[in-house]
């Protein structure tokens, strides 16, 4: 399972929110950049970077910022946040972006998301955001009355990357993972899931591991690296750590000879 920290941008500032609400943001840095090469340095191997203004005013606002962070890493990057047409994300990824992820446009217009995902397989990153398991929109600021599992299981065909399930009213609280709905989505669909929202420590990545047999192959992490009371190698290594294990306790299968 890989452990992802998040760099959430707003104004050009590194912060984080509280379930989404832009009106409740607290600046952790203004240089996102050295934020991420911070979390290279502890030895992620992919940044989910958010443009917070892109996300509430439906196109990318964030960009220079988001360069900064590209030329200043060399591991994978992907960028969420206001990403509404081809062209958006032609440009992302002609700039370095590993992967880019889609919300909204998902539920407005499932079928044009849909080529989107086939002009560009496997870069395509299906961000699903519930409160109460309904699919939230727009920044959060709509919720719809389409489940997140329905909303998944609309692109099983699809060459999507992955699922970025939040759980909104966990986000930023630092309350826990939705283990029981993380997998619930997991179980539904083949495509991997990356669980987020609610993380404060070690002792819930360590819940969220086993979940890995059933689909979810990482874990977004904001607020607990930001406030300190999770660090991004430890968790790392146990993750790590934790996957060693699983393989050595696999029974071995012996042929006749």
């Amino acid at each position: 399972m890989i452990i992802i920290p998040a760099i959430d941008i707003q104004s050009g500032q590194c912060v984080r929110l509280l379930q989404g609400r832009k009106d409740d943001a607290t600046v952790f840095s203004d240089d996102p950049a050295a934020m991420a090469r911070r979390w290279a340095e502890a030895g992620a191997q992919l940044i989910h970077v958010v443009d917070l203004d892109g996300a509430f005013e439906k196109g990318p606002r964030n960009t220079v910022a988001i360069r900064a962070i590209l030329d200043s890493v060399d591991v994978a990057v992907q960028v969420g946040g206001g990403i509404r047409d081809e062209q958006t994300i032609q440009n992302y990824l002609d700039a370095g972006v590993a992967k880019v992820v889609i919300g909204t446009a998902a539920v407005r217009d499932p079928d044009r998301v849909r080529a989107i995902c086939s002009r560009f397989p496997d870069r395509i990153v299906l961000g699903i955001d519930a409160r109460n398991g309904m699919v939230a929109v727009e920044g959060w600021t709509e919720t719809t009355r389409i489940r997140a599992v329905d909303l998944a299981r609309r692109f099983e065909d699809c060459p999507v990357a992955a699922i970025n399930f939040t759980d909104i009213h966990r986000d930023g609280m630092q309350t826990g993972v939705n283990i029981e709905e993380t997998r619930r989505l997991a179980q539904s669909v083949s495509i991997p899931v990356v669980a987020s929202g609610g993380i404060s420590s070690l002792a819930d990545i360590h819940q969220l591991l086993p979940l890995g047999a059933m689909g979810v192959c990482g874990v977004i992490v904001g607020r607990a690296l930001y406030a300190g009371t999770l660090d991004l190698k430890q968790a790392i290594d146990s993750a790590n750590a934790y996957l060693t294990q699983r393989q050595e306790e696999r029974p071995v299968s012996l042929k006749n000879t």
